[in-house]
């Protein structure tokens, strides 16, 4: 075994064969009008 990786596979990867996807955020962050209710809330 080597030190160096074996590269082979990966630069000979057919990206065709990948199913397009959405990405969809699970856990999106607050927006500043959001926080700032909150802040209000708790004051």
């Amino acid at each position: 075994m080597s030190d160096k990786p074996n590269l082979d596979e990966v630069t000979n990867f057919d990206k065709s064969k990948l199913k397009k996807t959405e990405t969809q955020e699970k856990n999106p962050l607050p927006s500043k009008e959001t926080i700032e209710q909150e802040k209000q809330a708790t004051s």
